[in-house]
């Protein structure tokens, strides 16, 4: 049986990162008029999530981080969209997880991760938000035009601070072993 310890640890951090992402992300840069917004890395403390504790943590911090923006911030027209724009955007945030234990993981864990997320809602408003795009526009394109526009910027500002925080928090954090009994 596992320690207590061992339970504990990797549940307090990632509810403290959980909070910190959820806080980070009331703080926007740029509010896109039918969803999206650009903000000061709120994806980041969930990818670390993922970078610190694997998969399972990685994915499960995930969901619960999309339905954490679900709550504060829903904004949907179907059913679909609340899957794809909440549930699977936020939950490829999870695939963190693969890079636990490598050296240099952030950085490409970021932008993987959040490339992902741009993939997502760009089927997302091709198919569920069609209807609101320009009709002069093809759909896939007029998609493309609209999620580009909020997640290009949100990715690299992400990324930007992960590579700000990635020497300090390999030193300090990621590689430091749990406590132990």
């Amino acid at each position: 049986m596992r320690s207590l310890n061992s339970r504990l640890q990797p549940l307090c951090e990632s509810a403290l990162l959980l909070a910190l992402g959820f806080v980070l992300s009331f703080c926007k840069i740029y509010q896109m008029p039918n969803g999206g917004s650009i903000t000061i890395a709120s994806m980041l403390p969930v990818i670390l999530i993922g970078i610190r504790w694997g998969l399972g943590w990685g994915f499960g911090s995930a969901i619960v981080f999309s339905f954490l923006q679900f709550l504060t911030g829903i904004y949907a027209i179907a059913p679909l969209a609340l899957i794809l724009d909440y549930v699977v955007a936020y939950g490829v945030l999870g695939f963190s997880g693969f890079f636990k234990g490598k050296k240099y993981g952030l950085i490409p864990a970021t932008i993987i991760c959040g490339s992902l997320r741009f993939v997502v809602h760009w089927i997302s408003g091709a198919t569920v938000w069609a209807s609101t795009l320009p009709e002069a526009l093809p759909v896939w394109y007029g998609s493309l035009l609209y999620n580009i526009s909020y997640m290009l910027p949100e990715i690299g500002f992400t990324v930007l601070v992960a590579i700000v925080i990635c020497v300090p928090l390999q030193k300090f954090w990621l590689f430091r072993e749990p406590v132990k009994e």
